[in-house]
């Protein structure tokens, strides 16, 4: 479908009961009230939050439009779309509920005080913050995954036919995340992909101070091939429900994304704290106060014959008594006056039920590990690798090999698993991970992407609200970097702001860190994990052998399923198809198993007392050569492989680190930001005493060829610092 700009609409109060006009002015004056009363509340210092929907109250028609399972990721100017919503369902109490998120009270029904967040459970309205238009990504992979969960009996929160809608500003229009997620939209629904999605542009003209043009969003968005656009005046009632109306049966019917421009006005100021006189003219504002559309809302009452002004007034008197008086209650309501309460649903681990969930069903493969080393099982007990039978193992892998080997395995297993990403269906991934899936499980579950990381997590965070358990894959590392809102912003805050109401569960598969030869450079070669591990609550997971790989992954699967857990799982590209710790060995090949590795459990390498080398990624098997080489010398080392780089295994750390009274840190990433940073810290927090010292790569990029060798942690200086430490501490 084309644009379509809608004119000569029959109106739609013309048709229905005069009762229906007053509720929706109702939900307006409600929503204008509340704006009033956050005001007053921050001015008493008793409230938090005050950026207003006053001269958006058209949105509740919008609401009108829709049912109440039509999932709705909102504006922070939809205050009126929330109360209109609310009230057609039992229980609930959208005035009451909004103030207690703007006086952060530990009572708000959505973010139990974490933050003023327009979101309701009940309602099936996803919370969202001080959008950027950070929430359309998600908003496409929910869309996207209605229909896929429908024919794929997942067990989905939303009906098959419910319509997606999120509504945004004229200024986050163009941010390049609005841009790609209609781009994305827009692209599936040329593909035939099912995307049964309203945008709703609310266009104020403002982005704080900065003007939009008055045509701007018209012409970026109007004459989008495959993209219905629609119209309409967002200061009058009528024509936002109908055009409101007009986007919804067509998303609904034809499943396809439709573009709702209300054209709308600001009063007020941007927030609390803006002085609007400050940037824009008397005149201005006085125009804009002109379209109030409170008062045209009450204008077409009046003309129409349902109410007089009298009796618009009363109700508009009534329902601010009552917004004043429920202020005056939530004050009084309590707080969250600790961290643990405020943490609560940040991050929640139920590893018993983990555990559980990875052993569905019951089947037990041996690990095949090194002459170096016995492993920790999921049972904390240890098993020396002679007394395996050799008759019970599976066949050993590459790591690579093992990840592939896994995946099918929890596919074949679960119907909802999906794995998705840039070049994983067809191709099976730059690095062949993926091969063989697609062909296995069909285009459904194993597919191909756009490339562009906000849409491949867009599609996860969507796809995770619907009931699947996604699995996309970002090429490198680098990338990750051009969507780390999708992760930082949208992933990890969503069963934080909506204390656990809402999750999204998912595992996020990314090729990186260094050390490839033969191809490189800083995008393909990069060791930039510090703004992963920064953000609350996610699980960062740094697989480095073929039995670590499978079992890790097996554990963040459930994990994302059990506790809605956000995971990062990082592959080193270097060790994908490396086979030989030491020349011709094939000793780092493994067998896939099928145990569970809790999460922050560390995997110990030999028993040496005179030092402990903690290291992760590729720095195990550089460690255990460099182990070697010092016990030629007469220093016995143990390496402890941290695996999990987030939450860190402390309690290893700790015993394995006092077992020897000596620490070298050997860590791939940049001495600045690096991994080393934390670990040295969980060890002085932990009161560790002994010889630390830590080696690294070095604060740079990384170069191509021979040059990436000069700035990269080495096995030589690993085995320097290591003699250092050991002669220091005797």
């Amino acid at each position: 479908m084309g644009s379509l700009r809608v004119s000569g609409r029959v109106d739609p109060l013309d048709a229905i009961d005069a009762s229906f006009g007053i509720e929706l002015f109702e939900s307006q004056v409600a929503s204008r009230h509340l704006d009033l009363a956050a005001r007053r509340l921050g001015a008493a210092r008793q409230g938090f939050y005050s950026i207003g929907s006053s001269g958006h109250e058209g949105n509740a028609a919008v609401a009108a439009a829709l049912r109440v399972d039509d999932p709705a990721l909102l504006h922070y100017r939809s205050a009126a779309f929330f109360v209109q919503r609310c009230k057609q369902i039992s229980g609930l109490d959208p005035i009451r509920d909004v103030l207690l998120g703007v006086v952060a009270a530990a009572a708000d029904p959505i973010s139990g005080g974490r933050h003023k967040v327009i979101g309701s459970a009940a309602a099936s309205i996803i919370p969202q913050t001080s959008t950027i238009a950070s929430h359309l990504p998600r908003a496409v992979g929910l869309a996207f995954a209605l229909d896929r969960a429908a024919k794929q009996g997942i067990s989905c929160p939303w009906p098959a036919d419910a319509v997606v809608v999120c509504s945004f500003g004229d200024a986050s229009a163009n941010h390049s995340t609005a841009v790609g997620a209609v781009n994305a939209a827009v692209h599936a629904s040329h593909q035939g992909v099912p995307m049964p999605l309203v945008f709703v542009c609310e266009d104020n003209g403002l982005g704080i101070s900065v003007p939009t043009a008055p045509d701007w969003i018209e012409r970026a968005y109007g004459p989008r091939p495959g993209l219905t656009y629609i119209a309409a005046d967002g200061c009058d009632l009528p024509d936002v429900l109908g055009a409101a109306e007009d986007a919804v049966h067509l998303a609904r019917t034809w499943r396809v994304p439709v573009f709702l421009h209300l054209r709308t006005v600001r009063l007020g100021g941007h927030a609390g704290s803006d002085v609007e006189s400050a940037y824009r003219g008397p005149a201005d504002i006085a125009a804009d106060l002109a379209l109030d559309p409170l008062l045209g809302t009450a204008r077409y009452l009046i003309s129409a014959g349902v109410a007089d002004a009298g009796e618009l007034l009363d109700r508009y008197e009534r329902i601010g008594a009552r917004v004043r008086e429920t202020a005056d209650e939530v004050v009084r309501e309590a707080r969250l006056d600790s961290a643990a309460a405020v943490i609560a649903p940040l991050a929640p681990m139920h590893p018993d039920a983990v555990r559980d969930d990875v052993v569905r069903p019951v089947q037990h493969a041996h690990t095949n590990t090194s002459a170096h080393e016995s492993s920790t099982t999921a049972t904390g007990s240890t098993c020396d690798a002679d007394s395996l039978d050799p008759t019970n193992m599976p066949p050993r892998m590459t790591l690579a090999q093992a990840i592939n080997h896994t995946l099918g395995e929890l596919l074949a297993r679960d119907r909802d698993v999906l794995v998705f990403g840039e070049d994983v269906g067809r191709k099976g991934g730059v690095y062949g991970v993926t091969k063989g899936l697609r062909k296995r499980f069909g285009a459904r579950r194993v597919f191909d992407t756009l490339l562009d990381e906000q849409s491949i997590l867009g599609t996860a965070l969507g796809t995770g609200l619907a009931g699947f358990i996604p699995i996309p894959e970002v090429q490198y590392l680098a990338y990750v970097h051009n969507a780390a809102d999708q992760i930082r912003g949208e992933a990890a805050t969503l069963q934080f702001f909506s204390n656990g109401r809402y999750r999204n569960p998912m595992v996020i598969r990314i090729a990186g860190l260094a050390y490839q030869k033969g191809f490189g450079g800083h995008f393909h070669n990069d060791d930039s994990l510090a703004a992963l591990r920064d953000i609350p609550g996610i699980v960062v997971a740094v697989p480095a052998r073929a039995d670590d790989a499978a079992a890790m992954l097996r554990t963040c699967v459930s994990a994302a399923r059990v506790d809605g857990r956000v995971c990062l799982f990082v592959e080193p590209i270097a060790l994908y198809h490396t086979r030989d710790l030491h020349p011709g060995d094939e000793s780092w090949l493994a067998a896939p198993v099928s145990d569970h590795v809790p999460i922050g459990s560390a995997r110990i390498y030999g028993d040496g007392d005179d030092l402990t080398i903690v290291t992760f990624g590729n720095g195990v098997p550089m460690s255990l050569r460099t182990a070697d080489h010092l016990a030629a010398q007469g220093i016995r080392a143990r390496v402890l492989d941290l695996r999990w780089l987030n939450p860190l295994p402390v309690a290893d750390l700790i015993r394995h680190a006092e077992d020897t009274g000596r620490v070298l840190v050997a860590d791939e990433t940049r001495s600045s930001g690096g991994v080393s940073e934390s670990v040295y810290a969980a060890l002085i927090d932990a009161g560790y005493r002994g010889a630390l010292a830590r080696v690294t790569s070095a604060d740079s990029f990384i170069p191509l060829g021979p040059a990436a060798d000069t700035v990269l942690l080495s096995e030589s200086d690993i085995e320097v610092a290591a003699r250092k430490v050991v002669a220091a501490g005797r």
